[in-house]
């Protein structure tokens, strides 16, 4: 499982900073993670002011 970023994202890159496998880059309209990079170690959504980055269903 990996995770998203929701539409809560403010675009501050706090996560992608944080991210230890660079799954995370800058989009169109907000921050998104390659699922096939995430390993689901959870270190966006502990750093994250607005709790975007969540567990994917």
């Amino acid at each position: 499982m990996s995770y998203i970023i929701t539409d809560e994202c403010t675009s501050c890159g706090v996560c992608a900073d944080e991210c230890p496998v660079e799954a995370i880059s800058e989009g169109a309209e907000k921050y998104v993670i390659d699922a096939d990079l995430c390993t689901d170690c959870g270190l966006c959504a502990d750093v994250c002011p607005v709790e975007a980055p969540q567990p994917a269903d």
